[in-house]
């Protein structure tokens, strides 16, 4: 049987800054101990033939494949709706003096 002293659960929360009355430092004492417990019969289960499984679903990652566009036409038709432009930058107003 695992257990966490009363002085561990201080110990913690002043590592998470929280501040704990003496009823919530002994509420905590008793809930952390029975999930250290629980963890520790988990532990226990012989698991040694059991496969490994990353994802029950059955879907792929499907990712489109990374190639460059070409993006002079999209560049052209940009510029041909700006309504004032300098070389092939597009002006806008000054938004700072």
């Amino acid at each position: 049987m695992s257990s966490i002293s009363k002085k561990q659960v201080e110990h913690i929360a002043k590592l998470a800054r929280i501040e704990l009355t003496n009823q919530e430092k002994e509420k905590f004492t008793k809930e952390l101990s029975s999930i250290l417990d629980y963890v520790e019969q988990l532990n226990k289960v012989d698991t040694k033939d059991i496969e490994s499984i990353k994802q029950i679903t059955g879907l792929k990652d499907v990712m489109r494949k990374d190639e460059a566009k070409k993006r002079e036409k999209t560049k052209d038709k940009l510029l041909k709706n700006v309504p004032i432009k300098k070389d092939d930058y597009i002006k806008v107003p000054k938004i700072l003096e």
